[in-house]
């Protein structure tokens, strides 16, 4: 049965890419005419765009699913829909153990979706300029491909999204002047792996193609690059990043681990060595350049010695931003067919480690700051505090900027640094 109030309230779980999604969605269904309302207690129906990448991310969507469910008691919602990563890798296991949902769709079925509640399967609309924008209105992810051609062992992404399908350049820069001419002053590059861009399409296009294009929109202060893999890096790109004024001098650079034999059942393409030469070659033509990682501990028969290695390295590289996962049996992938032999106590006792040995990186890292005047976009202004960023922390998951002043957020300002913790900075405006 169709709607009859057309308020809709979505949730948006996972990483970015699927904050693109959502983002998509809630465009075309603001051109059907649905209200989007930010209240769930308001709602007539509402969707859940789930992420089902690991176990905890897994059990978030469920709890979130269920929340949302409760509202059928005692609010005013007649539908909930559930969509995204989690549903298109268990289509049939949530449809039996969650008889509160109505609907299920997969990943990118934004035409599906905004059919059903209009009842008119008849829609045709270009996805990618639909966007209604949830983050604040000053900066906004790209996503310049689809799907995954690599063969990471522990990864279930290329299951989800399928085969890397790039986005031709021309209309990834129409959609980066559609948001520039919207007020974004920071550009967000995301895939699942950025570095691997435009090998599918034909003619073959290049990472460095796309940045040296973005690089001549003026309006863009910062363009920022996330997800490169540590295997596909070419020396092109970290050129025509230290020759860019407006490309971070940031990237993210997942390296998972260090130990040869564990990179090589990763199927990681890149040894230990080959990781260090990649890092020592970006600092050497970018000295200034901010290095994230993400790292992996609990993999398959990691043993002490593995993890002393992987230890010695994150204290010999000093990494500038740093996340660890635990490693979570992804069903389907080829890890999974490995006995997951090391102990969970084991595996968080080996996160806090690596994390306890970052905070004390990050807090030398950061001293070196106090005195400093940095450029720092303001992201948000609460009860007379302002926080925002520098030109080395991406939204979200990076450090912070506190000012005890009202600032004016999605604006630039020249602030010099007083004091600092491990994940973050204060200042005051000069």
């Amino acid at each position: 049965m169709r709607m009859s109030r057309k308020k809709i309230h979505l949730i948006s779980l996972g990483c970015p890419k699927n904050l693109v999604d959502s983002e998509i969605l809630i465009g075309g269904l603001k051109r059907q005419e649905f209200e989007i309302v930010d209240i769930p207690e308001e709602a007539d129906a509402i969707i859940v765009n789930t992420c089902g990448f690991i176990e905890p991310a897994r059990e978030e969507s469920i709890d979130t699913i269920l929340q949302a469910a409760e509202l059928k008691k005692i609010g005013n919602l007649r539908e909930l829909v559930v969509m995204g990563c989690f549903s298109e890798l268990y289509p049939d296991e949530l449809q039996k153990g969650l008889p509160e949902v109505d609907y299920f769709f997969g990943t990118d079925a934004y035409g599906e979706i905004i059919a059903h509640f209009s009842g008119k399967d008849h829609l045709k609309f270009d996805p990618h300029y639909l966007r209604s924008l949830l983050t604040p209105s000053h900066y906004a992810y790209l996503k310049i491909a689809e799907g995954c051609d690599n063969e990471c062992s522990f990864c279930s992404i290329p299951m989800i999204r399928g085969k890397q399908k790039s986005r031709p350049i021309k209309e990834l820069l129409d959609e980066a002047e559609w948001l520039a001419d919207r007020g974004v002053k920071e550009l967000i590059l995301i895939a699942q792996d950025t570095t691997s861009y435009g090998w599918d399409l034909r003619p073959k296009v290049y990472l460095q193609d796309l940045l040296k294009e973005l690089d001549r929109i003026t309006h863009f202060k910062w363009i920022r690059l996330l997800y490169t893999h540590p295997a596909h890096l070419s020396n092109k790109v970290v050129d025509v990043i230290a020759k860019s004024d407006r490309i971070c001098h940031y990237i993210d650079f997942p390296i998972q681990h260090v130990s040869d034999r564990l990179l090589t059942s990763m199927c990681r393409g890149l040894g230990k060595d080959g990781i260090r030469k990649r890092i020592y070659q970006l600092r050497s033509v970018i000295p200034n350049i901010a290095i994230r990682t993400s790292l992996i501990v609990g993999y398959p028969n990691e043993t002490e010695d593995d993890f002393q290695e992987l230890v010695d390295f994150v204290e010999e590289i000093r990494f500038d931003r740093l996340g660890v996962f635990t490693y979570s049996e992804e069903k389907g992938t080829p890890a999974f067919d490995l006995k997951d032999d090391v102990p969970i106590k084991t595996k968080w006792n080996r996160r806090e480690r690596i994390m306890l040995l970052q905070m004390d990186i990050a807090l030398e890292k950061n001293s070196r700051f106090v005195g400093k005047t940095m450029e720092v976009l303001i992201d948000e202004v609460k009860y007379g505090v302002s926080t925002g960023r520098i030109e080395y922390d991406s939204p979200e998951i990076d450090n912070i900027v506190t000012v005890n002043q009202k600032l004016d957020a999605g604006k630039f300002y020249e602030i010099e640094v007083t004091d600092y913790t491990e994940y973050g900075l204060t200042g005051k405006t000069i």
